[in-house]
């Protein structure tokens, strides 16, 4: 993909790692997020990908909008609604991608940046992490949508109504991550993670992962109903029948992505 500037992707081991590159706090803006849709697309399409890992480029996962650009910015008729846009389509693209994408949080995940990383599958944090609405504090709203996949009733509000981060260490605590570390040893913890993933059948992590984002929120009873639908189809590849004979001849099975 090097056709991209802001973002930096690596395949390697069927994982593909996403650095969010835009000095010095990876703040969005229309180019950037233009790019990770085409990024996330892109590995949609990729065989050899089977998990993603995003993070961000030096000390801050990413702190939101770019508000020295917005601030300056003559707009037209229309522009501000493709800005919107373009930002909603950003984050669609890491939660519709095919493949499982883990975030590796290393530093502050702010407004924009809480979005993504409420977008990801599975989110890892360094200490150094710290998620937050501060838009209040700037004139615009925040992404209190996106808070609400993560947080209960009370934090989602007093992170929009007062601009309240919630540190690593916290956010292990509610169960928002899955692990806090050592920021030395966060990509390594994402990593480990990914790597679990990538010794999965491909098809099943696929299916899993549309069946998720489906069922979030239907019923009880609809949302069980998909899940043996997408239970039905998956019997029928050659992965299925493999994970099947491997767990009875007690070996690893051997997977083939059909």
């Amino acid at each position: 993909m090097d056709d991209l500037k802001m973002i930096r992707v690596q395949i390697a081991d069927h994982i593909a790692v996403v650095t969010m590159d835009n000095p010095p706090v990876n703040a969005q803006n229309a180019e950037l997020q233009d790019e990770m849709i085409r990024a996330f697309d892109r590995i949609s399409d990729l065989d050899e990908v089977r998990v993603a890992v995003l993070t961000g480029k030096g000390k801050c996962f990413c702190a939101g909008v770019d508000i020295k650009a917005r601030a300056g910015a003559e707009r037209g008729p229309g522009d501000a609604w493709r800005g919107m846009r373009y930002a909603r389509e950003c984050f669609h693209a890491i939660m519709e991608c095919k493949k499982p994408v883990i975030a590796a949080i290393n530093g502050p995940a702010l407004g924009a940046g809480l979005a993504v990383a409420a977008s990801c599958d599975i989110l890892v944090a360094g200490e150094s992490a710290s998620v937050g609405l501060p838009e209040i504090d700037v004139g615009l709203m925040g992404g209190g949508r996106h808070a609400m996949r993560l947080f209960g009733h009370s934090r989602a509000r007093r992170m929009m109504l007062t601009g309240y981060r919630v540190s690593g260490a916290e956010l292990y605590r509610l169960g928002v991550v899955e692990a806090c570390v050592p920021d030395d040893r966060l990509m390594d913890t994402a990593m480990d993670l990914a790597r679990q993933i990538a010794a999965k059948s491909p098809i099943a992590s696929v299916t899993a992962k549309h069946a998720l984002n489906t069922i979030e929120e239907m019923t009880l009873r609809d949302g069980y109903r998909f899940e043996q639908n997408m239970t039905v189809n998956l019997q029928g590849t050659e992965d299925s029948k493999e994970a099947m004979r491997a767990f009875i001849e007690k070996r690893k099975p051997v997977f083939k992505g059909r």
